[in-house]
């Protein structure tokens, strides 16, 4: 199978230094991925829960202005602790700061702890699907507004989750890209389903980036992702963040 695929690489900050953040995702931009992407978490998720973590949004303006060709976002950012228009104007400003190169990325939010941690209402799952409801026509309409200065690119909107009766149509009526994790079988059960979404709500499906996120250990589905629907493999890059992974799913890309 002829693969052509495009390439994205998801830092993950935890257990490790600001150092070496900065130096996976310029490795990263230096072996010629397509996006580059950060989680939107407070505390670690794996490992020592008292390990060390980092802010997204701090990381996400650093690589606007560290890296010259990989596009970059949050994978995703929780709508459930953002102000939806306020962050639309921070991803505006990193858009400016990368000459064009910002995805918006955003959720609904699910890790219990960060919302706890610092304040933040956790609620259920459809209080949580409910604010990022609300949230996604502000964002389109705030983006629509921007224009002291127009961002410098077209930002596009990436939402990920793979819930069947709101996420995925959320995705169908207002994303660009969509991400969800193998295995295979589920993966593309979900994309049918938002091909499903689409055609209900009139939306050309390819007007959505299919994603897929994946460990080295999954490179054996690919060719299945593929046939699949897949159009974009998202690498997630654990510390201590070893490039040789990255720089196979380069190779398996065929560029």
């Amino acid at each position: 199978m002829t693969r052509n695929f495009k390439v994205g690489y998801q830092v993950h900050p935890q257990h490790c230094t600001i150092d070496q953040i900065r130096d996976a995702y310029q490795a990263a931009d230096t072996l010629g991925v397509d996006t580059l992407w950060v989680w939107d978490h407070m505390y670690p998720l794996s490992g020592d829960p008292a390990g060390s973590h980092y802010a997204s949004t701090p990381i996400l303006a650093a690589m606007a202005v560290e890296t010259r060709n990989a596009m970059f976002g949050a994978l995703v950012a929780s709508n459930t602790y953002r102000n939806p228009e306020f962050y639309t104007y921070e991803v505006a400003t990193m858009d400016h700061l990368s000459h064009g190169r910002a995805i918006l990325g955003i959720g609904a939010g699910w890790f219990e702890r960060d919302h706890e941690g610092y304040g933040y209402e956790f609620g259920d799952m459809p209080y949580r699907l409910r604010e990022l409801r609300r949230a996604l026509p502000r964002i389109k309409e705030r983006l629509r507004k921007l224009d002291n200065p127009r961002p410098a690119g077209r930002i596009p909107i990436m939402i990920g989750g793979a819930g069947e009766k709101v996420t995925l149509r959320l995705v169908a009526e207002y994303a660009d890209m969509w991400n969800t994790t193998p295995p295979l079988d589920v993966w593309a059960r979900k994309n049918q389903i938002l091909d499903e979404w689409c055609a209900r709500v009139g939306r050309d499906p390819k007007a959505v980036e299919r994603t897929a996120s994946v460990n080295a250990d999954l490179f054996g589905e690919l060719d299945g992702l593929l046939a699949a629907g897949a159009q974009h493999f998202i690498l997630r890059g654990m510390q201590p963040f070893d490039m040789k992974p990255l720089e196979e799913l380069v190779q398996l890309s065929g560029r």
